[in-house]
């Protein structure tokens, strides 16, 4: 393999949540990179906002309306993608939520939505990608798709008052590392990234100028916050034929973050 295998020029990339925070910077870097690109966001300003952006890179990319916690529409949706451009190389399921209240207090119903759109939402997109993937032709390294999941630091320790959303990101690494079990002997890979902390319209309140987001930032060895952009060529690495032989990871990119103990 040479390193001309760190390459998507024309893979069908589809990012949900590609419309904000880090989804966006991945999706304009796939773009940006070559690949045919459709972003998919349930916010329609944002949609048509996205639709502009990539539109300027190129007319190959797309953005478009959708409900990732509707298995019916994601379904209907990952059809018409495979059957307008031929196939589905790369899912990106970046569409998440997050709720910020001490768990005492936590209403079921938030406790519920945030697990809907982050986890359940995780696994109805990748199962319907993966239909899809299943019927495709594999390539010389007998790979039919690649899915990338986004985790988070999450997944690995705990942030207090997010629950909720820390217990949605343990499971996306339970979705990675079993459906990468399940599917790599199908030509599927799963593999996922944990953002280290990225300022996003998501968590931008939690950390801007307060004693969490000083913290935060004490605690990283690179001693400051991720530019969204940072995280964008470990997708295209788990995109592409160099990641042929990588399955069921979970790739921190967090500025040494987990590295650091006392």
């Amino acid at each position: 393999m040479s390193y001309a295998a760190l390459n998507v020029q024309g893979k069908v990339v589809i990012v949900t949540g590609g419309t904000s925070g880090l989804g966006r910077a991945i999706a304009l870097g796939f773009a940006q990179a070559g690949a045919k690109v459709v972003a998919a966001s349930s916010n329609p300003e944002k949609v048509a906002a996205a639709q502009k952006e990539l539109s300027a890179i190129g007319p190959h990319h797309t953005a478009a309306a959708l409900d990732v916690t509707n298995a019916e529409q994601v379904a209907s949706f990952m059809t018409h993608v495979a059957e307008k451009v031929g196939r589905i190389d790369v899912l990106v399921h970046a569409a998440g939520i997050m709720k910020r209240c001490p768990a005492i207090d936590l209403s079921i119903a938030d406790f519920e939505r945030v697990i809907r759109v982050n986890l359940t939402g995780n696994f109805i997109t990748a199962q319907a990608a993966g239909r899809i993937m299943l019927k495709q032709t594999p390539d010389k390294y007998a790979v039919r798709g690649s899915i990338i999941n986004i985790a988070s630091l999450s997944s690995f320790v705990s942030f207090s008052e997010v629950i909720a959303y820390g217990v949605s990101k343990c499971g996306v690494t339970g979705i990675t590392r079993g459906l990468a079990n399940e599917w790599s002997p199908l030509g599927i890979r799963v593999n996922a990234i944990a953002p280290g902390v990225f300022p996003t319209e998501l968590n931008r309140p939690l950390i801007d100028g307060t004693p969490r987001g000083e913290w935060i930032k004490a605690h990283t060895p690179a001693g400051r916050f991720g530019n969204a952009d940072e995280v964008v060529g470990a997708a295209i690495y788990l995109a592409s034929d160099s990641a042929s032989f990588t399955t069921g990871e979970t790739l921190a990119v967090d500025g040494g973050f987990l590295a650091r103990g006392v």
